[in-house]
């Protein structure tokens, strides 16, 4: 059974093995983490077609004699100032993934932080009002690297102030947290409340 070190000491708390013994699948990872950055994407980009372009209405030059191309309207997409075709329209990019395709791709994630080692747990009761100096030192003594994640509950607050101001350093609630998240950490820590979130969401096997 996987376990991680317990931040500031010398337990190691024992992780779920359902959540964190999963066999990686980069296909699986991939796909998912598209989807999530994929549903962030805002969407709203939009360009005017010649029907949507102010002016144009009257005829350039008369049809012929001038010896120039004969012309419509000046708002056409040949024409500086005309129209635009085809250009991008306030649309939607999200695309579905199957809850139990989510669920693996969460468990691959965990399990790679558990098997690479790059897991530690933090006793976030310890945190009772913001200490950014003792976060940089359990950073520090733990000695992983940088991007990390912090993972934690809701009511842990005051250790979310206390690792939020550091560089390189995200704090999320835990279930905030997607697989592109973790996979775009170098190291997570998560606190005892926010790891039984986590294992619960993704130790959840899809029945046979």
């Amino acid at each position: 059974m996987p376990d991680a070190p317990l931040l500031g000491g010398e337990k190691k708390v024992k992780l779920d093995e359902a959540a964190f013994g999963e066999r990686f699948s980069g296909p699986l990872v991939h796909h998912s983490v598209r989807a999530e950055q994929a549903a962030r994407r805002r969407g709203t980009a939009s360009t005017r077609t010649r029907g949507e372009v102010s002016g144009g209405g009257a005829k350039p030059w008369r049809q012929k004699g001038t010896g120039r191309a004969r012309a419509g309207s000046s708002r056409s997409p040949l024409w500086a100032g005309g129209g635009i075709v085809f250009g991008p329209r306030p649309r939607s990019y999200t695309f579905k993934v199957n809850r139990k395709e989510r669920r693996a791709a969460l468990r691959s994630a965990l399990s790679l932080h558990a098997e690479r080692g790059s897991i530690a747990i933090l006793d976030a009761t310890a945190f009772t009002e913001p200490k950014t100096r003792r976060a940089r030192e359990l950073l520090e003594d733990w000695g992983q690297g940088r991007p990390t994640l912090v993972v934690l509950a809701a009511e842990e607050s005051a250790a979310a102030r206390s690792f939020r101001n550091l560089a390189r350093v995200s704090v999320l609630a835990a279930e905030n947290v997607g697989v592109s998240d973790l996979v775009g950490a170098a190291s997570v820590i998560f606190s005892e409340p926010a790891l039984a979130l986590l294992s619960a969401r993704a130790g959840k096997r899809e029945a046979p």
